[in-house]
């Protein structure tokens, strides 16, 4: 596509959704959204991540770094900072399309007593409460559910199985939050998905299956579970470790000192030790708990 084409196009997506793009009075792209205002804020390692402000009336050239909170994810350029403008731009209007009711109701939920409801459809209710929340589903809702993912209680809690309603009724949610959904899925209950698609994950597709596949490979393995700057060592990590990882109490620990950039690269599921380059350590400690065990 031609690149007059595309910033045409891009025009015509932008007044479609109502989007705004300019550039904070700091340099960098922002958009505004109705009333919600996103920004691709630069961070101290030189890459950029997704931040947001509401309700902010000035013009988008005046506002400044201190508009903006929030963590939302990183973004490799301004490329995928517009994409993620305009998938919040569809979710917005798709969502305002669904209909749905808040209201309040009387009502217990497993997390404490409902503060505010969101109906989805006759038998699929949202609660909120102080702590927490998640969904109720009447008893001919929740057997719609797949076998491979319903629960024998009708609650679904907030954190990932909100995913399952999700899945079950696509039709009451947004295209954005069916993408998290299948994503939550995936790395939650990986197996499930792999049943209900007919294929198998890859590595680094799932974040449980990767988990698992990770203690299988390390079960053997001394693995870190806590670890220390040494105040004995320059540039060396204390380490303790046990094998597989168990943190039972009741596995032997062995102490370990690790340079600490190595550490610092490690696994995402734990540092595991290479007992032909890391030797036991039994000097000194930085471990407060350890200092009364070492002579």
């Amino acid at each position: 596509m031609r690149t007059s084409d595309l910033q045409h196009e891009l025009a015509s997506l932008s007044g479609d959704l109502g989007v705004e793009f300019g550039v904070s009075a700091d340099g960098f792209p922002v958009a505004r959204i109705a009333d919600t205002l996103l920004a691709m804020v630069p961070a101290r390692d030189g890459a950029s991540f997704l931040a947001s402000g509401w309700r902010l009336t000035r013009p988008l050239s005046e506002l400044m770094r201190g508009d903006f909170h929030g963590h939302h994810g990183r973004l490799d350029d301004e490329a995928e900072f517009r994409a993620r403008v305009f998938e919040t731009a569809r979710h917005s209007h798709e969502l305002s399309a669904l209909g749905r009711i808040q209201i309040r109701m009387v009502a217990t939920t497993p997390w404490g007593p409902s503060q505010l409801a969101t109906i989805y459809a006759e038998g699929i209710v949202s609660h909120m409460t102080a702590g927490h929340g998640g969904f109720h589903l009447s008893a001919e809702r929740n057997l719609r559910v797949s076998s491979l993912l319903r629960k024998s209680s009708p609650w679904y809690e907030e954190d990932a199985e909100w995913a399952i309603v999700a899945h079950t009724f696509p039709d009451l949610f947004t295209a954005y939050e069916r993408k998290c959904a299948d994503e939550t899925i995936r790395n939650s209950w990986p197996s499930a998905w792999e049943e209900i698609h007919g294929r198998e994950l890859a590595p680094g597709q799932s974040w449980t299956k990767d988990r698992e596949a990770f203690e299988r490979k390390h079960a053997g393995d001394w693995i870190a579970i806590s670890a220390i700057f040494s105040n004995q060592h320059a540039d060396m990590t204390e380490v303790v470790a046990t094998r597989g990882g168990r943190r039972d109490g009741r596995a032997e620990e062995i102490r370990f000192l690790v340079p600490r950039a190595e550490y610092a690269a490690r696994d995402r599921f734990g540092f595991v030790i290479d007992p032909d380059r890391h030797d036991p350590y039994d000097g000194p400690s930085s471990f407060v708990g350890w200092q009364g065990r070492v002579a």
